[in-house]
């Protein structure tokens, strides 16, 4: 069983987390990216939703260094292949409580939920600088004016 993922450079202000951060795990990632110049590892995230599903620390540190675009990894949610589980031991989580959480606006503590995928990803490293870049507009094409006539006046009879 494969789930479906696929590759994007995703806005982040389209993203949704459901877990709080550690605040200083976010410097020293800060830190780290902006040193090597490179996220090695992308993100994870559910189609349509848009809910981060691993990957909370990078998606903050990405977003404190200010890029247009974050680099995820999108998978169908309700693929069986896509699986959530907690960190410590507690009561099972279900996947509508992660989204919901995430629409809520009232986040999970840091490291609540584990989410696995029955297939390892590769690295793919996007460097910072593609992050930072806005995708550019297409140019408006020039709308060709008309030779604009001159109004046809009736003048009077002499």
């Amino acid at each position: 069983m494969s789930p479906r993922v696929r590759f994007a450079l995703l806005r982040p202000e389209r993203l949704r987390v459901h877990e709080e951060i550690v605040p200083g795990k976010v410097d020293a990632l800060v830190e780290e990216i902006r040193a090597s110049g490179r996220v090695l590892q992308p993100i994870l995230v559910a189609r349509g939703s848009g809910v981060v599903l691993d990957g909370h620390h990078r998606f903050e540190a990405l977003r404190r260094l200010g890029v247009a675009k974050v680099p995820a990894w999108v998978v169908a949610y309700d693929d069986p292949a896509v699986q959530v589980d907690r960190w410590q031991p507690g009561p099972p989580l279900s996947k509508n409580e992660v989204v919901e959480r995430a629409r809520s606006g009232r986040p999970f503590p840091p490291k609540t939920s584990r989410h696995k995928l029955l297939v390892s990803l590769p690295e793919r490293p996007v460097g910072l600088a593609e992050l930072m870049r806005s995708t550019p507009r297409r140019p408006v094409a020039a709308r060709r004016s008309r030779p604009t006539r001159p109004a046809r006046v009736a003048l009077p009879p002499e």
